[in-house]
């Protein structure tokens, strides 16, 4: 059954409440409500229970990575009490000196951690919450270069989860050599990379645009000064005591996707292993070790008591509460939106193919196409999902094969700016909890980031598009982008300054 516009209601309703109310679970759970009361034609009591079974379905689905974000909570308390984050931030303190090498570290760590955003969310905010602190780098500042560094160098990355989903998609729909179509789509793929120059660009910047930069005068985030710890930590702790468990995070984790992909076990090559693994498993089997690493290091020093430890382990899983809470509903809301119900995908890209589009503006059209459903769904990965498998066909058809290249990678620069636009999108979410920061107050001030980028970005396709030279697109969009950051930044300075 077709629901027309109406599919796009409920995404629409939780965005927009979030945005009026700063109140997330709310908003989104209204928002799945009124998803189910359309799918089952104003029934509530039959919504209810079909709402259920699609929020137990996502549970079960997602029941790894949940695990994986109690876990990270339970490794982050214990190493805060054992004095290890303490610890780190004085050796920060000493080594990174100002605000420009401490957000430049978080930049580069993102990207070194490109095989996986929900790796890259939780570790890089970890490591870098004591260095930003030491050196007054808000944590709206930090959930920015986190969301920033996190989807936009995964879909940039042919060797990430990312690539092997986009790599399986684009083989689907027919196209030969699928991962060298990919590579060929990494200098087009204008949104991720005009991300990245402009994180680079404001690590140098004296100051930012729009209200981030009331946060960054303000020398941290507002939620931050009140922040109270709520627990004692050893004043014994060494950096080791940081370093070692994150660093066995991150080795446990490559290995098990390894494992888990059939590096070891079937002989595959490595690409073809990160792209077949099982991420949430690596996740928690390395959380896992982490915390018996974690165990080992800290109880024999008596950095803190066995009692504390496990004390400790309770109170980190609570802190993961709320991000746990608002990202099955998310799910939830995005299960709503899905084929199964009311289909919200093939809604928007019926309405794309009813039309026909001029091939020098159809990059830019698809852009903002795949940006408004990722930003509706919340989900990046669903958006490669539907458009895809419909886009490649109509080029075949068309016999425009030739502009195969700008087409995918204008899908995915639109399913990453929708992402990271959306309030309900996992990496959003994650990225809030990484680095501590309120959700929304994340939402709000990296979104003028995204939209100058989105802006950029469809300038750079339309000019291509009509002089009709593909890797013109990327130096056009950094003049476009470096206007609007001039324009704004000119704002920001006489406002808060």
């Amino acid at each position: 059954m077709s629901y027309g516009i109406l599919s796009i209601l409920p995404p629409i309703i939780a965005i927009v409440l979030a945005l009026l109310t700063k109140e997330v679970i709310t908003s989104l759970f209204l928002g799945i409500i009124v998803g189910g009361v359309i799918f089952t034609g104003g029934n509530i009591l039959v919504a209810l229970e079909e709402i259920i079974k699609l929020m137990s379905k996502k549970l079960g689905d997602n029941s790894l990575m949940l695990i994986f974000l109690a876990l990270l909570g339970s490794l982050v308390m214990v190493m805060n009490m054992a004095g290890g984050s303490f610890a780190y931030g004085k050796w920060a303190k000493k080594h990174i000196k100002n605000k420009t090498t401490a957000k430049l570290a978080g930049t580069i760590l993102g990207m070194l951690i490109f095989i996986d955003d929900y790796f890259n969310c939780l570790t890089v905010g970890a490591v870098m919450k004591p260095i930003m602190d030491e050196n007054k780098v808000s944590r709206a500042k930090l959930a920015q270069i986190i969301d920033s560094s996190a989807a936009p160098v995964c879909i940039l990355a042919p060797i990430s989860s990312w690539a092997a989903s986009v790599v399986a998609i684009i083989g689907d729909s027919g196209i030969d050599n699928p991962m060298k179509v990919f590579v060929n789509t990494i200098p087009l793929n204008l949104y991720a990379l005009l991300t990245i120059f402009s994180l680079f660009y404001f690590c140098f910047s004296k100051h930012e645009i729009c209200s981030m930069e009331k946060y960054e005068i303000n020398d941290t985030s507002l939620e931050l000064k009140n922040e109270n710890v709520g627990y004692t930590y050893s004043e014994n702790g060494k950096v080791i005591d940081l370093v070692l468990p994150i660093l066995t995070l991150i080795v446990v984790t490559l290995l098990m996707m390894l494992r888990t992909g059939g590096y070891f076990s079937k002989n595959v090559a490595m690409s073809y292993a990160f792209g077949n693994s099982n991420v949430n498993m690596s996740l928690v089997v390395a959380a896992i070790f982490s915390l018996i690493v974690a165990f080992v290091l800290y109880i024999p020093r008596k950095l803190i008591k066995f009692k504390d430890f496990m004390d400790g382990l309770i109170e980190g899983m609570k802190t993961m509460i709320t991000p746990i809470v608002i990202l099955i509903l998310a799910w939830t809301i995005g299960g709503i939106t899905s084929e199964k119900y009311l289909n919200t995908g093939s809604f928007i890209a019926s309405v794309l193919t009813t039309y026909t589009i001029p091939m020098w503006i159809f990059p830019s059209i698809i852009f903002i196409v795949s940006s408004f459903l990722s930003f509706s769904t919340g989900t990046a990965w669903g958006t490669f999902g539907i458009l895809i498998p419909i886009i490649v066909p109509i080029l075949v058809h068309t016999n425009t094969l030739s502009y195969l290249n700008i087409v995918l990678a204008s899908i995915f620069s639109g399913s990453v700016f929708g992402d990271h636009c959306s309030p309900i999108s996992d990496t959003t979410i994650l990225s809030s909890a990484g680095a501590n920061c309120n959700h929304l107050i994340h939402v709000s001030t990296q979104l003028p980031y995204a939209i100058i980028c989105g802006i950029s970005t469809i300038v750079g396709f339309l000019v291509a598009g009509i002089i009709g030279i593909d890797l013109i697109a990327f130096p056009i969009g950094v003049i476009v982008l470096l206007i609007l950051i001039f324009i704004l930044k000119k704002k920001a300075i006489l406002k808060y300054d």
